[in-house]
């Protein structure tokens, strides 16, 4: 509706006109926002001076709020747009409830700058004037609102047809252009439990009946009557209101609240809940308003028993999930440890993502990161059963490509069709040497004690069940340094996936944010997480951090062990990669090419004389002397013996080095084979860094030991 102008012989001063039936004047100071009636413009409201303070609010009582927001619409518009006048028809509830049709006209004042500062202007009963027209406007007003309601029926049934959890019904129900349009000032919700109603919503705000929190079914309120009845109680005047409610009536006389419809939510023949619409300015329902406001109260049932239905199955997800995942990480000397979980933001807030620590004896240490396929909660009974398992075959002594491989084997002999990826990282704390299996997993990144970051390439098989599925379990490893300081990273890939950016992107600003994170880790921990909990997304996420210090890490005890199957000679140069790695971490890189070449002989001989593998372990002794024991495990009971080669002979000089360069070596009987054992005395730890400086490939960043710089040093 747009400003309407006033006669051209309109009297300057409005208080003049006087020829109407029940007219008044009025005179409003838009500075101080105070609002002077005469006695006539206080009869067209049907108020007494002493029910008026002079504040526009103050006329709510009388003013419906749908029509007040119309004449604040007009008036605003007409001070905005340079207007010097503006008229408007609207209508009054009277004092006994019905309606009054009443036309006002003002005159707006503004200074030199144009700027509004008074109003002043008449008031008047119209009702006479509209005459017949009255009927029309009231049916094109009916129809009107008939089209509005069906409207924000469908408006809100579709807003609920999104809604997941019971807040998202409530706040499409508060939603200022949903149910309030039907003409309710207030509303009330409440959930039927253990016999009682708990109040899960009131508005607007301030509108809270003290004593409403929880109430029994079975005492006197509206809502209690509804849900013990099954029926719709519909409160039509403040007169029924006081008499059937008397204690409730006060706390709602001061809302100035007229009628109230509240709505038993029934689902599967059960009320789960109560809605309450209460009204400031009507009294009395239609057959049509009634029908309509069930309607509605059975779709927003239908909404409500959903979301609770999501939200009992998402406690019980997360309960699982809680459960799969450890509820403590163990303690680790040498090491500090960091791990979170985020779930996804979309979907039953549950995943197969996992992390693990397992500690190991001789100053090992198990981690493990991965992702079982799917976001449900068979997704998370099979993270939990492979994060048993892969502890399981960790702590029974197997290697790290062993531990993997019969994981594999178990998910595949699952009843599920579900894989998973997976990082596994055993790490000598002692030494720092750490191996490496992935399957299918996303590399690890390693923060250097600068705050510098770098990925850590890892040569990876098939997930988890597939390499099983295709036979294909000879998982290689990859032996790595981690130096005092140093951050170890494993995460899955909701940490770095984002729809629309590349993978290798995601990465890089992954590695950008720890560079620059914080050096605290559990601090770091949450930065790297934040991103997860600002973009949200349909993808959970884990991340595994693991330090490595040496305040109180074991000086001795470490152990590596690698197996190397016949005719294999990727794992042959792993095994080699360890040895190497692990005799400059134990600070003996003075007797390192000693060290190495009785290994490699041993290793040898056992893959040749034997149909089996042979198991190399590594292991640091102390005592009076610090010393480093190399063991090669075979399947054959037949020991080595020493033989003398000719001056062309290719073979029998292999215990004969055994024997000069070992400080003490030996065989020993296990169980069906049995395993040749060299001791090596190494000097004590001063000079490590400047050993393992000499030996390191500075294009692959610190303690990476890769298959082509290993075989060119051969």
């Amino acid at each position: 509706m747009t400003p309407t102008s006033l006669p051209d012989d309109w009297p300057a001063d409005p208080r003049s006109i006087l020829a109407f039936n029940r007219t008044g004047c009025f005179d409003w100071d838009l500075d101080s926002r105070l609002l002077h009636f005469d006695a006539s413009a206080l009869d067209v409201f049907d108020m007494r001076a002493d029910e008026f303070d002079g504040r526009p609010e103050t006329l709510a009582v009388r003013v419906s709020t749908a029509e007040s927001h119309r004449l604040d619409a007009l008036v605003s518009h007409a001070l905005k747009d340079g207007s010097e006048t503006y008229g408007v028809y609207f209508r009054v509830r009277l004092r006994e409830g019905g309606l009054r049709w009443t036309h006002t006209q003002g005159f707006i004042h503004r200074d030199g700058t144009g700027r509004p500062y008074r109003i002043v202007g008449v008031v008047r009963d119209a009702t006479q004037e509209l005459g017949d027209s009255t009927a029309r406007h009231q049916r094109a007003d009916e129809e009107e609102d008939r089209r509005r309601r069906t409207s924000i029926v469908q408006g809100t049934t579709a807003a609920l047809a999104h809604a997941r959890t019971v807040r998202d019904v409530i706040d499409v129900l508060k939603d200022t252009h949903g149910l309030a349009h039907l003409g309710a000032s207030n509303l009330v919700m409440g959930l039927v439990e253990a016999g009682r109603i708990r109040l899960v919503a009131e508005g607007p705000v301030g509108s809270f009946v003290p004593g409403t929190k929880f109430t029994r079914i079975d005492e006197r309120y509206p809502m209690s009557d509804a849900v013990r009845t099954l029926s719709p109680r519909f409160i039509e005047t403040d007169a029924e209101f006081a008499a059937s409610y008397p204690d409730l009536w006060p706390h709602i006389d001061k809302l100035g609240i007229r009628s109230a419809a509240y709505l038993p939510l029934i689902a599967q023949a059960r009320p789960i809940g109560v809605l309450g619409l209460l009204y400031q300015d009507k009294t009395g329902f239609t057959e049509e308003e009634r029908d309509v406001l069930v309607a509605l109260s059975s779709g927003i049932a239908q909404s409500l028993q959903r979301a609770m239905f999501y939200e009992q199955e998402k406690d019980l997800a997360q309960g699982l999930q809680q459960a799969m995942l450890p509820r403590t990480i163990p303690g680790v000397p040498g090491a500090d440890i960091a791990v979170r979980y985020r779930s996804a933001a979309l979907g039953r807030d549950i995943g197969g993502d996992w992390y693990d620590v397992i500690p190991l004896p001789g100053g090992r240490v198990g981690a493990v990161i991965g992702d079982v396929q799917g976001h449900d909660t068979h997704a998370a009974a099979v993270m939990g059963q492979l994060r048993i398992v892969l502890r399981a075959y960790a702590a029974e002594g197997h290697t790290p490509a062993t531990v993997m491989a019969r994981a594999s084997g178990f998910l595949h002999e699952l009843d599920t069709d579900r894989f998973a990826t997976c990082l596994y990282a055993e790490a000598d704390l002692t030494t720092g040497v750490v191996q490496l299996v992935r399957a299918g997993h996303i590399d690890p990144l390693v923060r250097q004690a600068d705050g510098n970051c770098r990925r850590v390439p890892v040569e990876g098989g098939l997930p988890l069940g597939l390499s099983a599925e295709f036979g294909s379990l000879d998982y290689p490893v990859t032996t790595f340094e981690l130096d005092e300081g140093q951050t170890l990273l494993l995460f899955t890939d909701g940490l770095i996936e984002e729809p629309g950016v590349d993978l290798g992107d995601g990465m890089r600003a992954l590695g950008e944010l720890t560079r620059t994170g914080p050096r605290d880790l559990q601090e770091l921990a949450d930065r790297l997480c934040s991103i997860v909990d600002e973009r949200g997304g349909d993808d959970d996420a884990a991340l595994l951090l693991l330090r490595r210090r040496m305040i109180d890490a074991p000086r001795s005890g470490g152990r590596l062990q690698q197996h190397v199957g016949p005719g294999d000679p990727e794992a042959l140069a792993e095994a080699r990669h360890m040895i190497r790695a692990a005799v400059r971490a134990w600070g003996a890189g003075e007797r390192a090419d000693e060290i190495e070449l009785v290994a490699d002989e041993v290793i040898t001989n056992a893959l040749m004389h034997t149909d089996g593998a042979a198991i190399v372990t590594l292991r640091g002794i102390s005592g009076t002397d610090r010393r480093l024991r190399v063991e090669v495990e075979d399947s054959s009971s037949a020991l080595p013996r020493r033989r003398e080669a000719g001056d062309s002979g290719v073979s029998g000089r292999g215990l004969l080095l055994v024997d000069m360069l070992a400080d003490v070596w030996g065989v020993e009987s296990r169980g069906s084979g049995k395993c040749v054992w060299c001791e090596f005395i190494v000097p004590a730890r001063e000079s490590r860094g400047k050993d393992e400086s000499r030996g390191k490939d500075e294009s692959q960043g610190p303690g990476v030991r890769t298959e082509t710089s290993e075989q060119g040093q051969e």
